[in-house]
């Protein structure tokens, strides 16, 4: 039986770029290394959908080669509403500089695609329960083949068809390495509307793993305003949980939106077109976790029916050296 180990792209600042798969089998390990240049080809390009797609398919092994992702406490889960308990210190959150607009570089780490920003002491978050003052460095998303799945989180069981990650890290801290050396170094926020279609724009031209695209002009705003007038009050749970990619460190509080945003149809039919679809990681077991809310039993509500970006933020405590 066939179980992809690993799966990564080394970026620098001449191409080509290198990718390097290693598939393992009950019997051997198989190395397959290529240039970016080659996996243009319509065969190696195939080859890699094949072992990205393995990689999710058999998530049920990670646990296999990183003990972390058969945990207790492991992400994303599913949230039901009626289990929830509520907590008055999940206060509000506050987004300042996230309207500004920025220079980002765009590259796709074959399991998902990051946005990573130039000028991350502009944008800051604080607020909602934080230790400290965040800056935002990149936001990623997660998305399926069709506008029935793609969320890595879902709530009663329903899934949406995308879910975004803005990631901060401690204002103090130059980069996110130095960030993850910190119990409570990072923090993550998400949202959309209609600039949604700069991003969209943007995947399409990182197609495979290793790909940069440098300066696309963008902001964190768009994700975020329009769920801020559905509501005076961002209202979210919160519970405990991992990463959702290998080491699936058990490192993160977790903060899931109640709010969710459209997005088009058309919007979406970008995931389809492209060889990287079902980037997300099937809902784990509660395992006697419990869930919190930010607003009483009484105030929660599920928008029924919509095709929506799912918004979630997540805190991070532990030593993990990537977000995707």
């Amino acid at each position: 039986m066939f179980s992809l180990f690993q799966v990564s792209g080394a970026t620098r600042a001449s191409f080509p770029v290198k990718t390097h798969v290693e598939v393992r089998t009950n019997t051997q390990v198989c190395t397959w290394t290529q240039p970016l240049r080659i996996l243009h080809s319509h065969h190696q390009s195939k080859v890699l959908k094949f072992l990205i797609q393995l990689n999710v398919y058999a998530e049920r092994n990670w646990k296999n080669n990183f003990p972390n992702c058969g945990g207790q406490r492991q992400s994303p889960i599913n949230i039901i509403t009626r289990k929830v308990k509520h907590d008055p210190k999940l206060t509000s959150f506050i987004f300042d500089g996230h309207e500004k607009v920025f220079n980002m570089s765009v590259e796709n780490h074959g399991h998902s695609v990051a946005f990573y920003c130039g000028q991350p002491k502009s944008v800051r978050l604080r607020g909602g329960g934080l230790p400290a003052t965040y800056k935002a460095v990149q936001f990623h998303l997660h998305w399926g083949e069709n506008d029935g799945q793609g969320s890595e989180h879902s709530v009663d069981g329903e899934r949406y068809p995308m879910e975004l990650h803005i990631v901060h890290i401690k204002e103090k801290y130059g980069s996110l390495g130095d960030a993850l050396n910190d119990s409570t170094g990072v923090a993550v926020t998400s949202g959309q509307n209609k600039q949604l279609d700069r991003v969209i724009e943007a995947l399409g031209k990182v197609r495979y793993e290793g790909e940069l695209l440098f300066k696309i002009t963008c902001c964190f705003l768009f994700f975020i305003s329009l769920s801020i007038q559905l509501s005076n009050k961002l209202s979210y749970h919160r519970y405990l949980g991992s990463l959702t990619t290998p080491g699936c460190d058990q490192a993160v509080v977790w903060t899931v939106f109640q709010q969710t945003l459209p997005i088009s149809k058309k919007q979406l039919l970008f995931g389809t077109e492209k060889p990287m679809t079902g980037v997300f990681r099937p809902v784990q077991n509660l395992n006697g976790r419990v869930v919190y809310t930010s607003v009483p039993a009484h105030s929660l509500c599920v928008l029924p029916n919509l095709i929506a970006l799912f918004l979630c933020l997540f805190c991070v405590f532990g030593q993990q050296r990537s977000f995707h």
